[in-house]
């Protein structure tokens, strides 16, 4: 808990704003310094989305006084973050595919850009999750439509960088499209990031800032998986008119709606994982961290961690890695990309015959791994032979994508409830053969 903790996302916005003698001022970093964004705005919007947005929103009720706002803050955040609060309207939506509640808060969000004016502020507050839960498909695209197309990339094994790049070219807010609708408003951004590598075009999708992904860039990812022919009629059509450049294009670097736009990135996965190297280093572990930007396969990241673990010396030793990886259905099971590393992981650490002193733990920060109500796995040398004894073959969930069913049997799920924040993921690794 102590990279969650670190990510305290009421914590990350206090440290970035501050009102005073009747003005806000926006903590900035550029470069090695801070510098402070403020002007004698006459009203301020403040607009919430994402898994952290109601402790986001919170901490905003906190500095900024009730007659400085428009309205009480409108926040959208996932079903099981949103938590009611006085002072602030918070909608609940689906995730991680989007639902009818998700475009009726995306419209609300739209109209408040909207009607944003000039030496007014539009203050965006953007967690991880946003992307999902803010649904707002072209005119002649349906969200019935929408959701297909999320369904076929998460089941193809797309990237997080590949599914931004679709999902920016089929909205009306990412992608910098929430930035065009509040100009010639100011608008800033305070972004809790959950991408590696923290690019803030990616977070959320990128609404408030510019896109230089093309429809071409998305096209292609259904193209190299030849996929192109299982799109909607709606989808597949928008995206070669877009091709042919007979649609705009996603706001890119210098447009014009960025012309007083600004971001700050208040947190991400480096901060927490960041904070975990620190507690196993308290708790006098030799700690090797394998990976700031973990990605790729979740079968393949257990497997280059397990040889990782087999090659430690004897003491007592950490491994930890903080990322993002992805996985590919072959079957039809049940599960999240931290439940499947964690369950290969064992069946790797058996095959190497690892010494019995060992835990691994892989979880999502926001507390839900996938479409299920874990946050990951937390598994040991027992595992295996849990699973085995409840009737289970552990190779055989994982090859039918059952990583939730294997690990339940084996009560090794990881279960957190929802956190209130989004970094991505982190993996821990303990052993501790000490003479």
């Amino acid at each position: 808990m102590t990279g969650v903790r670190a990510a305290d996302p009421g914590a990350a916005v206090r440290r970035h704003l501050r009102f005073d003698q009747g003005r806000l001022q926006i903590v900035c970093h550029q470069e090695d310094r801070q510098a402070l964004r403020t002007e004698d705005w006459s009203r301020i919007h403040v607009i919430a989305f994402g898994k952290a947005a109601v402790p986001m929103a919170g901490a905003v009720l906190e500095i900024v006084p009730q007659q400085s706002l428009v309205a009480p803050p409108t926040v959208v955040t996932s079903y099981e973050n949103a938590t009611p609060v006085d002072g602030l309207r918070v909608l609940g939506a689906a995730h991680p595919l989007p639902d009818d509640n998700g475009q009726q808060a995306a419209r609300h969000i739209a109209r408040i850009a909207s009607d944003a004016r000039a030496g007014e502020l539009v203050l965006a507050l953007i967690s991880g999750g946003a992307s999902a839960l803010l649904p707002l498909p072209p005119d002649n695209i349906s969200l019935a439509d929408k959701i297909a197309v999320n369904e076929l990339l998460l089941a193809c094994g797309a990237d997080i960088g590949e599914i931004n790049t679709v999902r920016k070219h089929l909205s009306q807010l990412k992608g910098g499209g929430l930035a065009r609708l509040a100009a010639p408003a100011d608008m800033h951004a305070l972004i809790l990031s959950d991408v590696i590598g923290d690019d803030l075009s990616t977070v959320a999708s990128g609404p408030t800032v510019a896109d230089d992904t093309t429809f071409a860039q998305a096209l292609h990812v259904f193209e190299e998986r030849d996929l192109v022919q299982q799109l909607p009629a709606s989808v597949r059509d928008y995206m070669e008119r877009g091709c042919a450049g007979e649609i705009a294009e996603t706001p890119g670097s210098g447009d014009e709606a960025f012309a007083n736009a600004g971001s700050t990135l208040i947190g991400g996965n480096s901060v927490s994982l960041n904070a975990a190297v620190a507690e196993a280093e308290n708790c006098a572990y030799t700690v090797h961290v394998h990976s700031r930007s973990m990605h790729g396969e979740a079968r393949d990241v257990a497997r280059e961690i397990s040889r990782a673990a087999a090659e430690l010396p004897a003491g007592q030793h950490a491994i930890l890695a903080g990322g993002e990886t992805t996985v590919t259905l072959r079957g039809d099971g049940r599960g999240g990309r931290n439940q499947e590393l964690a369950l290969a992981f064992a069946l790797n650490a058996e095959q190497q015959s690892m010494p019995a002193n060992w835990v691994l733990l892989s979880g999502g920060t926001d507390g839900i791994d996938g479409p299920t109500d874990a946050a990951g796995g937390i598994v040991g040398p027992e595992t295996l032979q849990r699973i085995r004894d409840a009737g289970g073959g552990p190779q055989a969930l994982l090859e039918n994508n059952d990583a939730y069913r294997a690990l339940q049997m084996s009560n090794d799920l990881l279960m957190t409830g929802a956190t209130g924040t989004n970094v991505a993921d982190l993996l821990v690794f303990l052993k501790n053969d000490s003479a």
